[in-house]
Order: C-alpha cells, then sequence, then structure tokens
C-alpha cells in the first residue's frame, strides 16, 4: 500500500489515503473532513503511480 496526500475538491483540506499499486481504479469515497463524495481515479504502471486525480460529484 502506498500513503498518497491530496486536496479534497470540497473543503480543500489535505487528506491521504491507501493506495493499492497492484489495481488500476475509479471509484468514489468520501472526504474524511467535509465527508463530501469524491470521484477518484487511480493509474498504476509498474507499481509506481502514473495518474491520480480527483472530481467532486456537485450535488
Amino acid at each position: 500500500m502506498i500513503e498518497h496526500f491530496f486536496q479534497c475538491p470540497y473543503c480543500w483540506e489535505e487528506i491521504s489515503m491507501l493506495l493499492d499499486p497492484s489495481v488500476n481504479q475509479t471509484y468514489v469515497e468520501d472526504c474524511e473532513v467535509c465527508c463530501n463524495p469524491i470521484k477518484i481515479h487511480v493509474s498504476f504502471e509498474a507499481g509506481a503511480l502514473t495518474s491520480f486525480q480527483v472530481e467532486n460529484l456537485e450535488q
């Protein structure tokens, strides 16, 4: 697992999450600070993080 830090697109707080480098994925997870849903897209190549994108889901 790899710890990755990023800013929430709603509250702008820095948060972290653990990423599994064995799988590329897109999923929705709530911000641990403001609880708004964040769409997260993660890509790895040879175990290295190549893309990390977050998007708010405009409620």
